[in-house]
């Protein structure tokens, strides 16, 4: 399928694991990638996509920087024309004690996971109605805007406040054939799988290496993890036109673990 041509797509945290998929996925059916992330390495996974046959650039930038934003989408208009697709996906997550978690900590998070997102919808929004064609917005929630665990209060707090800015947005801009929808993948197999089996295993006591991450999921009905790929094509539905009639949603990519 070609249902991406010539639309550019610009996808934050777009350099590995999650949002690498997803770019990989609108790369797949003809799209024009911008990948941007705070790390050197988004340069490489862009020349990944490009030696696959894709169109693609890598920037640098911190969403949580306004001008860096500005920047991002300049560069986007300037390589491929209008931006039509905007993934917020970067984020970050660390695991502490209450007693133990520092206001850095709580800020930092909240500053990538949900400022984040609002400047980068601020963005796309402004321009897409400049442009007249309207756009898809997609922003990266968590099975944590569904049910808040355990040492990351912060990042449940922030990605509920994504889950709460997608359906304000939606409403906002949907006279202007704008949907703005958000994603919350369960367990999904990434480059942060070891880091999480590593530390709350070791907070929660009595689980060895991978321990943790197998029992959790064992709780999953379909009892296997989550891959990129599962978001990524929910990602390229919520983007297509047969997703046209579907705004302000929070869906689950979890296999069945949180059903609500």
């Amino acid at each position: 399928m070609n249902r991406f041509e010539g639309k550019t797509v610009v996808v934050t945290g777009g350099n590995k694991g999650i949002g690498f998929a997803i770019a990989q996925r609108f790369a797949s059916e003809g799209a024009n990638l911008v990948i941007a992330s705070v790390e050197a390495q988004v340069e490489e996974a862009a020349a990944a996509l490009r030696e696959a046959g894709a169109k693609a650039v890598g920037v640098i930038c911190d969403v949580t920087d306004r001008e860096a934003v500005t920047a991002l989408y300049d560069r986007a208009e300037e390589e491929f024309g209008a931006v039509d697709i905007s993934v917020q996906n970067a984020g970050i997550i660390t695991i502490a004690k209450i007693e133990d978690l520092t206001e850095g900590e709580w800020d930092a998070t909240m500053e990538v996971n949900t400022k984040g997102v609002f400047l980068c919808c601020q963005e796309a929004i402004r321009r897409m109605r400049k442009s007249g064609n309207g756009g898809r917005l997609i922003n990266m929630a968590s099975g944590q805007a569904r049910d808040g665990f355990i040492y990351t209060p912060h990042y449940a707090a922030s990605k509920f406040g994504v889950m709460g800015m997608t359906q304000s947005l939606a409403k906002e801009v949907a006279l202007d054939n704008i949907t703005v929808n958000a994603i919350c993948p369960g367990i999904i197999k990434t480059d942060m799988w070891d880091y999480n089996d590593r530390v709350w295993g070791e907070m929660l006591g009595g689980f060895g290496p991978g321990e943790l991450m197998e029992s959790w999921v064992q709780n999953i009905p379909m009892k296997r993890a989550g891959e990129g790929k599962h978001v990524a094509a929910l990602a390229a539905f919520i983007a297509s036109e047969d997703a046209d009639y579907i705004t302000g949603q929070t869906i689950n990519v979890d296999g069945g673990l949180i059903m609500s």
